[in-house]
């Protein structure tokens, strides 16, 4: 459907600030509002209920939402309020956190859908666009979106595909570091290890420090590991997508050529390998919850995750709860200058299905749900998924109990800064080569310049399988919306 001149006319200026902020930034902001909702978004919430009454004046309304399983705690209380103010039915289906997407697939397939809300993984939301199975929402966020709604989130690169918006972020997956606090603090290992580095023992920088701290605490006749970082196939390549951003280079250049199997690139890999030896035994098998109990025994220096991981350290059965440090994923010095690269890495999205009978309502509930005061209220919730995304939750008691002060100043500075995934379509196709490859190069059955050669060699055959000026075009938009700092040191 050909898009009406002024709507188009909009989203040009809107893109234009967009690329030189990052930000979510709706055309509201440039043109003078009619948004039946206002702008004042302290009684956005109300507004949104009566609203939705007097579309559904006379007639009963169900909508029904597809949650990642063990999401229900975050989403239906904040469903409960808006059924029980506007009369609207909410029903749920489950579907679990790897079936999800495909779910949301399968049924595009037959132009017909049994839910009208959605909430995929953010790094999903290319290949379900392009097969259709969720609509873009551009058309309700300039009739509704406030002005500043967006002002205070953190990360919204993943919501935008080829510059139109498909869908608010509600989890803030970044992924960060967690250090054994106890160990970094004793002066005995902190003489030792200036005497053997040279620096003192503090919260690495950079990729190169850490590694070599992970090697000196590295005790495993004492029962002590280096860390506890992803080695299982299916982690172990998110690790090297930071390492590798730090070394200062896109994934593709602007032609998009991979960049990938460079210099830079395999010394990441060869970086990331000979930290291997120095991890906990069962680096290599372990999944997340397994990861998670391990390095709560405290017998480990480092690890790398997200808010879950510090809700479950958190708790009072951990033994390392209260002995923890916090920092960004560590970066590199690119022409002289640190730079650090934190990563958003998972994420969920509320999303509208192209084939909803009731999207405006659908798209008012996710403007409900994502709201300041509804959204902290999701956050709240202990044991879902939905980490902190909006800087109002920070400030919330109850979700400083939940993750600690100090987590969350870490988490905070880690959301404004993080580089995307790979947000083009066939994501999983580009992803699933190179962790096969950089996991076949860590069991030693291959040099790191030969994977990566391969996998670049693969990454062109996905870009001509998919048309290099379809993907090209979305390259181009998601390199503009990586953090200006970060893109600006790039090549």
């Amino acid at each position: 459907m050909k898009e009406p001149r002024s709507s188009s006319k909009r989203r040009l200026l809107k893109n234009a600030v967009i690329g030189s902020v990052g930000a979510c930034i709706p055309g509201s902001l440039l043109f003078a509002n009619t948004n039946p909702l206002g702008n004042d978004i302290d009684t956005l919430d109300q507004k949104v209920i009566d609203h939705v009454k007097n579309l559904t004046s006379g007639r009963d309304v169900t909508i029904t939402i597809l949650q990642p399983k063990g999401s229900l705690g975050n989403l239906k209380p904040i469903a409960d309020i808006f059924s029980e103010q506007t009369g609207v039915n909410v029903e749920y289906i489950e579907a679990s956190l790897d079936e999800i997407n495909v779910k949301i697939m399968a049924q595009s397939l037959f132009s017909s859908t049994n839910f009208d809300i959605a909430l995929p993984a953010t790094f999903g939301l290319p290949d379900l666009i392009e097969a259709g199975a969720i609509r873009t929402l551009d058309e309700y966020v300039e009739k509704y979106e406030p002005n500043e709604f967006c002002k205070d989130m953190l990360y919204t690169v993943g919501d935008f595909y080829k510059d139109k918006f498909y869908g608010y972020q509600t989890d803030g997956d970044t992924y960060l570091m967690f250090y054994n606090k106890a160990w970094l603090q004793d002066e005995t290992e902190r003489k030792k290890f200036e005497i053997e580095y040279g620096y003192p023992l503090s919260i690495p920088n950079t990729w190169e420090q850490l590694d070599q701290m992970i090697r000196f605490f590295h005790r495993p006749n004492e029962n002590k590991y280096g860390g506890a970082l992803y080695r299982n196939k299916d982690y172990i390549a998110w690790e090297w997508w930071v390492r590798f951003h730090a070394k200062g280079y896109f994934p593709f250049d602007d032609s998009l050529n991979p960049q990938i199997n460079n210099e830079a690139g395999v010394e990441a890999l060869s970086e990331l390998v000979s930290t291997s030896e120095f991890l906990y035994p069962n680096a290599k098998t372990n999944g997340l919850f397994e990861n998670w109990t391990a390095f709560s025994d405290g017998n480990m220096f480092c690890n790398i995750g997200w808010g879950g991981t510090q809700k479950y350290l958190n708790n009072r059965n951990s033994k390392i709860r209260n002995n923890l440090e916090f920092g960004p994923t560590p970066g590199g010095y690119v022409n002289g200058s640190l730079l650090q690269t934190p990563y958003f890495n998972w994420g969920w999205n509320y999303t509208v299905s192209s084939f909803s009978k009731e999207p405006e309502i659908s798209y008012l509930f996710t403007l409900f749900a994502c709201s300041p005061v509804m959204s902290t209220k999701a956050v709240q919730y202990p044991n879902g998924y939905f980490d902190p995304f909006r800087v109002e939750h920070y400030e919330d008691e109850e979700i400083q109990a939940t993750y600690s002060k100090k987590f969350l100043d870490a988490h905070k500075i880690s959301m404004k800064n993080s580089i995307p995934d790979l947000y083009l379509t066939g994501q999983g196709e580009y992803w699933d080569v190179l962790k096969e490859y950089i996991d076949i190069v860590d069991r030693g059955k291959m040099s790191p310049k030969l994977a990566l050669d391969a996998t670049a060699e693969s990454w062109d055959q996905i870009n001509m399988r998919y048309g290099i000026s379809k993907q090209l075009e979305q390259w181009k938009s998601l390199k503009a919306r990586y953090p200006d700092k970060i893109r600006k040191s790039l090549i």
